[in-house]
């Protein structure tokens, strides 16, 4: 896939060590070489495209954002508020069903709003 390159320098220094790659609309970034092949990885991140082409891209950023940092004031832990955003929620609750874009619901990760925490 073109749009999936491993990750420039500059961006290094701003993702968190535990983050395997990236979606920049409309990139997705990873880690290194190999992940280009990993088709759940791949799939998941596939998922925050279409996330952020819903929301017009601007507007899923800047809700990312808020959410991440309710999430941190929330839980009081990186890991543990990424992993809890809606956003992310749905991504990881779908990374392994390979039909599952075709037949997303639209703003389907409001359905994660909600759900109890990891």
């Amino acid at each position: 896939m073109r749009w999936v390159v491993v990750f420039p320098g500059w961006l290094k220094r701003w993702v968190f060590s535990f983050v395997s790659a990236i979606t920049l609309w409309p990139f997705i970034f990873v880690k290194h070489d190999h992940l280009k092949a990993d088709e759940r990885l791949i799939r998941h991140e596939m998922i925050h495209l279409r996330q952020q082409v819903e929301l017009l891209v601007l507007p899923f950023y800047l809700w990312y954002l808020t959410e991440y940092l309710l999430r941190l004031v929330q839980y009081r832990d990186r890991q543990k508020a990424y992993v809890n955003i809606s956003f992310e929620r749905e991504a990881y609750a779908h990374e392994s069903t390979p039909d599952y874009l075709p037949q997303r619901p639209f703003w389907a990760f409001l359905r994660f709003l909600t759900l109890p925490a990891k």
